[in-house]
């Protein structure tokens, strides 16, 4: 057993071998394998654990070694290998948290106590979940069902013991079959506890895991949990992945927020490094410690970012800090010990994510915008598209669009958006007559040249159903109404009425905005940024760009799907907005709203969120930590700095349990532990729902992304940002 254990620490003896002795700290000089370099600082990442079945392929050929005492080649030029092998999943284990110490020597003053009084097997583990260290469980078990976990409960509060709640881990047990290679269709057995190096052919060379492509090199490790495997890459080139995977620069596309998660994503994986060092890695791959999804993430704005940033790392005190970070923090941080068992960290305590001195920009329109309604639905839209796109003539005088449109407007109409659509002529010339609904229909027809969709796609079964209300429509223009009228490109009062009846320039406006909006969309879209006079800079592709405002612009708000006119428009920074141009300048300007708030992470969906659940399924997941029965209801307990629940009381028929901080959020299967809580009652008088409302999303602690996102469309450079959400630190460049 000894030398199991022994030999299950062979991943990082070996790193130490493999880079020649030489502690992988910082420096500008790069670390060897057979003629492989790695630029340093370099860091390990967790790829996955008990993996049955991998493969592993190459960019152009690799190198495979088994190590052991030595280096064995096993391949010089492989493009490809397959792996099958690895522990089997026997069940699930359960055991009894008891309490949480700060300190190990409090532990295990804990843990004796807890032995001496309910017995069984009672021991001190590091709590891998709490990010701020220092943190150690108290545990009893181990348990091979949850039901008998829940007996053991049982007893522990007859006995005086409270408070405590189950936690489920996997366990592994080795097989006796062997790890099975195949390379080049030569299946190769290794030992179970095969340590496999797989070495790109040159430095510009990358291997693919299961499809997925990685900088760096990757090692293999046959262990009693099934096969690891990790890889061993340089800390930029990891920061590269991680940085777009924490904070999207699709959608958070500003430069100095990505800067400042690279900083932060840099200082937290220095500060974190070996933290499973047990299992032969630094970090995993998952967001438990950052995501990592290796060079499919990557992306070029994210990369000048962590380039801009190289070595940049935050210190308080002199020491590295644990750099948390957290998506959406609803308007405010939280501070770090209410959230995880730990001590506080003057460095992580709860800031408002707002400014100080926020910006505003107004935005004017001259030209009033008459409401004009077509069958109870706002025609303005359709005839602000038409004016953006030049189809609509614009002037300082507007057009009065209830008023019948004569025939050769509706033609100059029609031909402009045909030259649009880049409909080919064909000599569009039409006889001028009276413009009804009927000639309408004959005119768009012949203009766009629909007749073959009628013949081909409009059965003359759907033509009579179509046209049964209105039997003014006869002939040859049966066919050109009936497509019409189920294309919706006449109103539905005319569907059952009088065909026959003049067209006014908005019901013209509607079919032509219809017709173009099917084709394409004409809209360019971006971030707004600031404004001036006249002009508005917005951003779009990564860029900057000045747009002139036109005088006769329309100016439209969309709040919650809902879009208006508007004559005035104050923006604060980070608007999405769209618009079209006009002659170069700006016709139609709409403006996509957050939530209205000043704070900083308003751009997020989950900045505000509602979640309702019935009383059966909050009980379930509860069960799953605390039995405690049939749910009676919930109790806030007490909040912290931020307003986020720190003590949640669960009262069951059977039992009652105080959960407390991180631990919340899972309970009660939510985004976040900011919320309050109302309640509905059946006729017994019992809690039958509860509707959580609720703000942000993560633990709340340490840098909001969103926020920092904000603070960068607002102008504030990337150091002001992690100064803000960091008290107190120092930014330090290490190398």
């Amino acid at each position: 057993m000894k030398f199991r254990k022994n030999k299950y620490l062979f991943i990082p003896i070996a790193a130490f071998l493999f880079f020649g002795g030489i502690p992988v700290e910082f420096g500008t000089e790069g670390a060897f394998f057979h003629g492989f370099m790695i630029p340093k600082p370099v860091i390990t990442i967790g790829l996955g654990t008990n993996l049955p079945d991998i493969r592993i392929r190459s960019s152009s050929g690799m190198k495979i070694y088994e190590v052991d005492t030595g280096y064995k080649l096993i391949a010089d030029d492989a493009d490809e290998v397959q792996i099958k092998g690895g522990a089997e999943k026997i069940t699930e284990k359960y055991v009894i948290l008891l309490a949480h110490a700060k300190e190990r020597e409090e532990a295990d003053l804990l843990a004796a106590g807890f032995k001496s009084r309910i017995g069984g097997n009672v021991y001190v583990a590091e709590d891998s979940q709490a990010d701020a260290a220092g943190v150690f469980e108290i545990k009893l078990g181990d348990f091979l069902t949850r039901g008998d976990a829940l007996a053991k409960i049982a007893q522990l509060n007859a006995a005086g013991v409270k408070d405590v709640w189950i936690d489920r881990e996997d366990i592994t047990e080795a097989g006796a079959q062997s790890i099975w290679m195949l390379i080049a269709d030569e299946l190769k057995p290794l030992g179970r506890e095969s340590t496999i190096y797989f070495i790109p052919g040159n430095p510009q060379s990358f291997l693919s895991l299961n499809g997925r492509s990685y900088r760096g090199f990757l090692i293999m490790k046959g262990s009693r949990k099934g096969i690891i495997l990790t890889n061993v890459v340089n800390l930029e080139d990891y920061l590269k992945s991680v940085v777009p995977g924490e904070l999207s620069p699709g959608q958070f596309n500003a430069l100095e927020a990505l800067k400042a998660q690279a900083v932060a994503a840099r200082t937290y994986a220095l500060k974190n490094k070996g933290q499973f060092k047990q299992f032969g890695y630094d970090l995993v791959n998952t967001p438990r410690s950052q995501l990592y999804l290796g060079m499919s993430s990557e992306h070029p704005l994210s990369t000048r970012a962590v380039d801009e940033t190289k070595g940049e790392v935050m210190r308080y005190r002199g020491e590295l800090i644990n750099a948390l970070y957290t998506s959406t923090c609803g308007g405010k941080t939280e501070n770090v010990e209410s959230v995880f068992a730990g001590r506080p960290a003057p460095y992580l305590k709860s800031v408002e994510c707002t400014l100080e001195k926020q910006p505003e920009w107004l935005i004017e329109a001259r030209t009033p915008v008459v409401p004009i309604t077509i069958d109870g639905r706002n025609a303005s839209l359709d005839v602000a598209l038409l004016l953006g796109l030049g189809i609509v003539p614009m002037g300082a005088k507007p057009l009065d669009f209830r008023q019948e449109v004569s025939f050769d407007e509706a033609v100059e109409w029609i031909k402009d958006t045909r030259r649009l659509l880049g409909v080919k002529d064909q000599g569009f010339v039409p006889n001028s007559a009276a413009l009804d609904f009927i000639g309408l229909a004959r005119l768009l027809v012949e203009a766009f040249g629909w007749q073959e969709r009628i013949e081909q796609l409009l059965l003359p079964g759907e033509v009579d159903f179509i046209l049964k209300d209105v039997p003014q429509v006869q002939g040859r223009d049966r066919g050109p109404m009936a497509y019409c009228m189920q294309s919706g490109l006449v109103p539905a009062a005319v569907r059952s009425g009088d065909p026959l009846r003049a067209v006014s320039r908005a019901e013209l406006a509607v079919a032509l905005a219809r017709i173009v909006k099917d084709q394409k969309d004409f809209f360019q879209s971006g971030t707004f940024r600031v404004a001036g006079k006249g002009t508005i800079e917005v951003g779009q592709d990564f860029e900057r760009k000045t747009l002139a405002l036109s005088n006769h612009v329309r100016l439209l708000r969309t709040v919650e799907g809902e879009t208006t006119f508007a004559t005035k428009l104050t923006l604060l920074g980070g608007e999405n907005v769209r618009w079209l141009e006009r002659e170069g300048q700006v016709a139609y300007l709409e403006v996509f709203y957050p939530p209205n708030s000043n704070v900083l992470d308003r751009f997020s969906r989950f900045n505000r969120w509602q979640v309702r659940k019935t009383r059966q399924e909050l009980e379930a997941l509860i069960n799953q930590s605390y039995p405690i029965g049939v749910l009676v209801d919930i109790g806030v307990k007490s909040r912290g700095a931020s307003g986020r629940v720190t003590e949640l009381v669960v009262t069951g028929k059977d039992n009652s349990a105080t959960v407390r901080g991180f631990q919340i959020r899972a309970a009660l299967g939510l985004r976040d532990t900011l919320f309050v809580v109302d309640r509905s009652y059946d006729e017994a008088g019992r809690v039958d729902t509860l509707t959580f409302s609720g703000r942000g999303w993560g633990h709340g602690v340490g840098l909001c992304q969103v926020g920092a996102y904000g603070m960068a469309v607002a102008g504030g450079k990337y150091q002001d940002i992690l100064k803000k959400y960091y008290r107190g630190i120092k930014l330090d460049k290490i190398y």
